[in-house]
């Protein structure tokens, strides 16, 4: 795998559940492409999980990938529970349905051809690149929130 990638992933949500976005800059040398997407009702542990699901899918190559992401559910979720979520039948521990499983199954099938590095980074910490993912991921819950309307006079 010759190609390196760094990617930087985030999702927001208003309410949660409630509207939400995601939001991933992806860098290749001297490249950068921005991702970005929303729905208007999910959970911000779905849109972790979309902001690193459709960073990896849009490589059209196998690739060295350093990932960050400041979601302690979607970095311990992919590097720690789920080989034994999957032994267990895609059931936790105490024998519960794994929450969002089919993104979880998707993100698994998006890993496969890549060599990818999981990296924690604090949230809101003034990391440039989190920050920007924290951007793209609030410019794409934007659409789905609803606008206030004024009271009558007001």
């Amino acid at each position: 795998m010759s190609r390196e990638v760094t990617i930087f992933t985030d999702g927001a949500c208003s309410g949660n559940p409630g509207p939400g976005g995601w939001g991933a800059v992806l860098t290749f040398g001297d490249h950068r492409k921005e991702l970005s997407g929303g729905e208007a009702a999910t959970t911000n542990n779905r849109m972790e999980l979309m902001a690193a699901i459709m960073a990896l899918e849009a490589l059209t190559r196998p690739c060295a990938v350093h990932l960050y992401t400041d979601s302690n559910y979607l970095k311990g979720g992919v590097t720690t529970w789920l080989a034994g979520w999957k032994r267990n039948g895609w059931r936790t521990a105490d024998r519960k349905p794994v929450k969002n499983v089919e993104l979880w199954q998707r993100l698994e099938a998006a890993t496969e051809r890549h060599e990818i590095d999981w990296r924690w980074v604090k949230g809101h910490a003034g990391d440039e690149m989190n920050e920007r993912a924290d951007l793209l991921a609030r410019q794409g819950m934007a659409p789905y929130l609803t606008k206030r309307k004024a009271a009558p006079g007001a």
